[in-house]
């Protein structure tokens, strides 16, 4: 395994954040390629590291919440380099064998659009390493599963009567049907989404509360978050002002700030506005936390 800050024995932490890690090449253009043949002209780009889940863990160790990443990483240099990265954010590692690290190119402009391109994606998980996963989230006060076939293998076992450590997920830009989300929306107790997907965020809420979590929260971009519990309480916060420089990983820092407000006992708006504010951290920044910026390759 990469052997830069990988735990050796598996990290008994307040958060266990299952799911993705990744070697991204980020490109930044003018617009988004038309489907056509044509030559285009790159702003900038830059190797760094991605993954919905090693952007969680990143932001929560800035918060100074216990927490290690379970993850899939290959033996090769990306996942050394995957390895390297999280350790200059004081992350522990837990990885589990992959035959490669899962990468990507990200296509990006400055207003925050983006496609992104899987170059690799990790093996499947073991059996004996889900066994391994699943003791160490049902040992956290609160397991993160982010939507990866890992996670999706996890959240099929809960669905099938396991009991274990209450579940946040981040559903990202679910529009409310899809079938891959379905599995851990309903295995959830917090569920978290952005508005991409709908024209009607309180609605799309509402919805997944139906099945099952005790809270939704939806973050609307420039516009702010939204929260809405089972119970019926709502609340709404603006975004924070700031000059962004990247988007990337925004949505990942404000779950981190939601949830660690949320493990200190603040109220539904507190918990908003903490999201709020970790959120910026990743704006101003061209990597997924600033911290992780002495570790980037030079260009």
């Amino acid at each position: 395994m990469p052997s830069a800050s990988v735990s050796a024995q598996p990290h008994t932490a307040r958060v266990a954040v299952c799911g993705p890690a990744s070697w991204n090449h980020l490109i930044v253009l003018d617009r988004l390629p038309e489907p056509v043949p044509h030559m285009q002209f790159a702003l900038g780009d830059q190797h760094t590291l991605g993954g919905t889940s090693a952007g969680k863990v990143l932001h929560l160790a800035d918060l100074g919440v216990d927490v290690a990443l379970h993850a899939l990483i290959g033996e090769d240099e990306e996942g050394e380099q995957v390895a390297r990265t999280l350790a200059t954010g004081n992350v522990p590692l837990q990885a589990y064998d992959s035959q490669r690290t899962e990468r990507h190119a990200n296509l990006m402009t400055h207003a925050g659009e983006r496609v992104s391109l899987y170059l690799s994606t990790p093996s499947s998980p073991t059996a004996s390493d889900l066994d391994r996963i699943e003791t160490a989230l049902d040992r956290s006060e609160i397991a993160v599963v982010d939507l990866s076939e890992m996670g999706a293998a996890l959240v099929e076992r809960r669905q099938a009567g396991a009991v274990g450590t209450p579940i946040w997920t981040d559903l990202h830009d679910y529009d409310g049907a899809s079938a891959f989300h379905e599995p851990f929306l309903r295995a959830a107790d917090v569920v978290f989404m952005n508005d991409d997907g709908t024209d009607d965020p309180w609605a799309l809420m509402q919805s997944c509360l139906d099945r099952g979590p005790r809270l939704a929260v939806c973050t609307l971009g420039a516009q702010g978050a939204i929260a809405l519990s089972a119970a019926g309480e709502r609340s709404e916060v603006p975004a924070v002002p700031v000059e962004v420089v990247d988007t990337n990983g925004a949505g990942d820092a404000f779950f981190a700030g939601f949830l660690a407000a949320s493990l200190a006992g603040v109220d539904l708006t507190g918990c908003l506005a903490a999201g709020a504010r970790q959120a910026t951290v990743a704006l101003v920044s061209e990597h997924l936390h600033p911290v992780i910026a002495s570790a980037a390759p030079a260009r």
